[in-house]
């Protein structure tokens, strides 16, 4: 899925940001901070969601977000003072302010049908392989050393998904069960990779975010 914003391209499932035709770099939490901003670009988001997104399971502080917030405006082009992109909610947290549309003509980011769902995130799956894991670039990146750099592959045809794991150590559990080999998955199914419980979510617009599902 790739995503236009002022001059600015995300391609999200390859984790790479463009400013016109130049590639720019950001880190990997910088990068998953813009990537929660535009999902939820309908509401402000509060430093303490953030933190724990962002950061999950690791005692920050808010300097960290801030100095993630500084990397990304200098990697896009925006300014603190005159925030046109990240708007700074005083007394608050962060907002995203930039128009939004599909980069490739004919896409729309609703026609997305299939997601994984973890808190209040969700992790678009178009059609095809996606990997889930803690290597950064991965589709659904789950960052716990508890969870393998390649952990699982999910398999997405039409409006159906099929989910195998990958050897990992720790397992995938999927209704309750580890699974061994290849097993497909239903709307509501949890699947659990080491402390994350997650929620597969099949429909025809985008996923909710108010996901009731938590990790342990």
């Amino acid at each position: 899925m790739k995503l236009r914003f002022g001059d600015c391209t995300l391609d999200i499932e390859t984790r790479r940001l463009f400013r016109g035709d130049e590639e720019v770099h950001l880190s990997p939490k910088a990068f998953e901070l813009l990537r929660l901003l535009i999902e939820h670009r309908d509401r402000a988001l509060s430093k303490a969601e953030l933190l724990e997104q962002v950061w999950t399971g690791v005692s920050v502080s808010d300097a960290s977000l801030a100095r993630a917030v500084t990397e990304i405006r200098e990697a896009v082009g925006d300014e603190a003072r005159e925030a046109r992109i990240i708007r700074t909610v005083h007394a608050y947290g962060y907002a995203f302010s930039a128009k939004v549309e599909p980069a490739e003509p004919g896409r729309l980011v609703a026609d997305t049908s299939c997601w994984i769902v973890w808190r209040k995130r969700a992790f678009a799956l178009s059609q095809g392989a996606h990997f889930v894991g803690r290597e950064p670039g991965v589709t659904v990146w789950l960052d716990s050393p508890k969870v393998s750099r390649h952990h699982a592959r999910v398999v997405v045809t039409g409006a159906s998904a099929m989910i195998e794991d990958l050897g990992s150590k720790n397992g995938t559990i999927v209704r309750g069960a580890r699974i061994s080999s290849p097993v497909g998955l239903e709307s509501g199914d949890e699947i659990r990779i080491g402390p994350f419980r997650l929620s597969f979510r099949v429909g025809s617009g985008q996923a909710t975010t108010e996901s009731e599902v938590h990790s342990t």
